[in-house]
């Protein structure tokens, strides 16, 4: 019988970079890079590793080609790197063992900034991310609170009567995408066509998801800052948008429709709206427990499946109220926030400063 081989630990980030600086002495195409970047990646590795024992994470895995392609850099600006206004609308940063790189001036680069990233999507665009830490938003002051209901008819409704919808692809970019994918069905696996056709995808999903992203921004930061507390639905987005396929044993049902519902809640950016205003406004967003806020009458607190007569019509049985379905759930919101906030020996004209964002 063999004896058992003794196990070994996994070397920590430390040791990593002792072999590292020993592997760039013995290796010429090592050493043409940057060892910032060499060093960071293997930081991230060893986060990654950190992340799966704790049981928070699954385990990392080997890297695609052409899917989070990037690179970061740390480091004090002006020895490590530099950045520098070439034009009104263009600027160059300076990339380790690259040089000066052009890149498209969309906004100020504000002093203190330590560390930036290079990225590549999907649609094969480069952009440069500089990571400084912004400041919250103050609150206004006033006061007030929001209910935001988040919907899939309606991404969001606020409990003052606002209905918002997140912008997609229209109805010309939609019958391209449809066109395209036929296409890229019919194309043979490792053909030039079939790469054109995926790389036209991309770049159409990657034009919605810009859009996507631009009215999160702009939604978030005009709740925080005409609200002092904005209360949402306490949503488990990740599990709400699991597959239904099941196992082979037990397979699931309404898997094309629970497919499409899924496809739905992710395009109304209900997760990350949520995570930009826990950003923006830290202490003043409620999760509130989402059972029944879209069957109880706000004006009588009447509570009835048949009060939703449609997704957008809501008629009391009791009262005969008739309101928007999605305001009246987004009114019921911001009462139980309310009450979470007296709850917490908050008062109703001030946000709760004991409240954290989850």
């Amino acid at each position: 019988m063999a004896a058992a081989r003794p196990r070994r630990s996994t070397p920590a980030f430390a040791e990593q970079c002792r072999q590292l600086t020993e592997a760039r002495a013995a290796f010429a195409w090592l050493r043409a890079g940057s060892q910032t970047v060499q060093q960071q990646a293997l930081k991230d590795f060893a986060q990654a590793m950190a992340n799966f024992f704790a049981r928070t994470h699954r385990q990392p895995t080997w890297r695609k080609a052409g899917v989070h392609e990037g690179f970061r850099i740390v480091g004090q600006r002006g020895r490590a790197w530099g950045v520098r206004r070439v034009s009104r609308c263009v600027g160059e940063v300076r990339v380790p063992k690259v040089g000066w790189v052009r890149f498209r001036w969309s906004r100020p680069v504000p002093e203190g900034v330590k560390s930036f990233r290079v990225t590549r999507d999907r649609a094969g665009r480069w952009h440069v991310a500089f990571a400084p830490v912004p400041d919250p938003i103050l609150p206004p002051g006033n006061g007030q609170a929001v209910g935001v209901d988040r919907g899939v008819a309606v991404s969001a409704a606020w409990s003052t009567g606002e209905l918002l919808q997140a912008p997609g692809l229209t109805e010309a970019e939609v019958a391209r995408l449809r066109r395209l994918q036929l296409r890229l069905a019919r194309a043979r696996r490792g053909s030039n066509r079939r790469a054109r056709v995926k790389a036209a995808i991309a770049r159409l999903k990657a034009r919605e998801a810009d859009r996507r992203r631009d009215w999160v921004e702009k939604t978030s930061t005009t709740l925080a800052r005409g609200f002092d507390v904005i209360a949402v639905e306490d949503l488990n987005v990740r599990g709400m948008t699991q597959s239904a396929k099941g196992t082979i044993d037990a397979p699931g049902l309404n898997v094309r429709a629970k497919a499409g519902l899924n496809r739905a809640i992710l395009a109304a950016g209900w997760a990350r709206l949520v995570e930009r205003l826990g950003h923006k406004a830290p202490g003043r967003v409620i999760r509130v427990d989402p059972r029944h806020t879209s069957q109880t009458c706000h004006a009588c607190g009447h509570r009835a499946p048949e009060n939703r007569e449609s997704q957008a019509v809501f008629r009391c049985a009791a009262c005969g109220r008739t309101a928007n379905a999605d305001v009246n759930a987004a009114c019921n919101i911001r009462t139980a926030a309310g009450h979470a906030v007296a709850a917490r020996g908050g008062g109703q004209s001030r946000f709760p400063t004991t409240t954290e964002f989850g």
